[in-house]
């Protein structure tokens, strides 16, 4: 489950953004972009459960 969470966070990442900048709202644009970041940065530290095709393929 964990090496399918960067996809999802970037998902979510863009739908943040797109109801984010339909909202039409004082400091709107400040939270939008402070949780896009936020879900980047959590997309970004789920990419080490990606798994690795090189190593998968090597046996000892």
């Amino acid at each position: 489950m964990k090496r399918y969470l960067t996809s999802i966070f970037l998902l979510i990442t863009a739908i943040i953004i797109f109801v984010g900048l339909r909202i039409d709202l004082p400091w709107t644009g400040i939270a939008t972009w402070g949780l896009a970041l936020i879900t980047l940065i959590f997309a970004a530290y789920y990419t080490k459960y990606i798994p690795d095709r090189k190593k998968s393929n090597k046996r000892k």
